[in-house]
């Protein structure tokens, strides 16, 4: 079995390597970043006819004051910003199934134009087209110490798992170009991989940016190899 390195943040990374457990994958969870909350200044919620969360980590990182916003039209990429958002009292979410600006687009249709977008200090660039977007980060996503530990750990033939743009920048510059020949990639998005860089032995992301389908590469890539 190959081993499955997962790289993103906590507590998403225990959720993720749970998850594998029961696919029968072996996960190895080695974050790269911790996220950190920031003091923020929540804007009147009458301001706005719409909220939209990119990350799940910007759920539990708005704390308390994220609940004034509870009765705007809520949208969020992916499903775990949605059961985080779910997780924090939202009973109704619009959950988009690509990046953010796809959901700005469902937003628009959907006659919605001045949002407040909750987010980290790093967002992959949305098109807003008439989307009146205001961001405020709530988080920051700080680096943790480069881990020799991983590299040594990554093996010929291991899979690495990376859930963000800067998680991809990270782990290329702590991967050297030697080792990559040998080791699988699995970004969220399109996005993602080309942050990881090249030189892999293979990098594959899902049609939509989804941890479970992201354990489905990985697994069928650990089926291949039993072939």
């Amino acid at each position: 079995m190959r081993p499955l390195f997962i790289l993103r943040p906590q507590p998403g990374a225990d959720r993720t390597a749970e998850k594998a457990r029961r696919l029968g994958l072996s996960p190895f969870v080695h974050p790269l970043f911790a996220p950190q909350m920031l003091d923020w200044q929540p804007p009147p919620a009458q301001d706005f006819d719409a909220l939209l969360l990119t990350s799940a980590n910007g759920v539990r990182c708005a704390g308390p004051a994220l609940k004034a916003y509870r009765a705007l039209p809520t949208y969020a990429v992916g499903q775990a910003t949605a059961a985080a958002l779910h997780a924090a009292g939202w009973n109704a979410v619009i959950a988009g199934d690509m990046d953010g600006s796809a959901i700005a687009g469902r937003i628009a249709r959907d006659g919605h134009r001045r949002v407040l977008h909750l987010a980290g200090t790093t967002v992959a660039p949305i098109e807003a087209g008439p989307l009146a977007i205001t961001r405020i980060a709530v988080y920051h996503m700080a680096a943790l110490p480069s881990d020799p530990a991983l590299i040594a750990a990554a093996t010929p033939g291991a899979i690495l798992l990376v859930h963000s743009p800067r998680a991809g920048e990270q782990l290329a510059a702590q991967m050297p170009q030697s080792r990559r020949g040998a080791l699988h990639l699995i970004a969220i998005s399109a996005n993602v991989l080309v942050a990881c860089g090249d030189g892999w032995a293979s990098a594959a992301c899902p049609p939509r940016p989804d941890d479970d389908e992201m354990l489905a590469l990985a697994r069928a890539l650990c089926e291949g190899q039993q072939q």
